[in-house]
């Protein structure tokens, strides 16, 4: 008996969550229609510089990797125990964060400096 809750439980679940959403969302556009506001009109603005920012972030990501896969090879040179083989993941995620936080803040700065310079003309 029960293994047979946990999947109509789960499915109720998940109905009842999307169908919150898609009421929610209906009465929300309702309410912009009967203020005069269009609702569609939010949904349609490009993002810029999208692929900029997941690229670099991706090259960070990696470069990241890379210079971690070098930092646990010269630390850990020779073979590793248990103890050393969690630090050496603990080093890969750390680089992985730190590279891919630097890679946006690059795509950050471009942005700006584009923004900056187009505002002038």
């Amino acid at each position: 008996m029960e293994g047979i809750l946990v999947p109509i439980s789960l499915f109720l679940g998940a109905f009842a969550m999307v169908f919150g959403i898609r009421y929610l969302s209906n009465k929300e556009k309702m309410a912009m229609i009967e203020r005069g506001i269009d609702p569609g009109i939010h949904k349609a603005t490009p993002k810029p510089f999208l692929s900029l920012k997941f690229g670099l972030l991706l090259v960070g990501l990696g470069v990241g990797l890379l210079v971690a896969l070098f930092v646990v090879r010269g630390i850990f040179g020779r073979e590793m125990t248990h103890g050393e083989e969690g630090q050496a993941v603990a080093v890969y995620f750390g680089f992985i964060g730190i590279f891919g936080g630097l890679g946006l803040i690059v795509s950050y700065l471009v942005e700006k400096k584009w923004l900056d310079n187009n505002k002038l003309l």
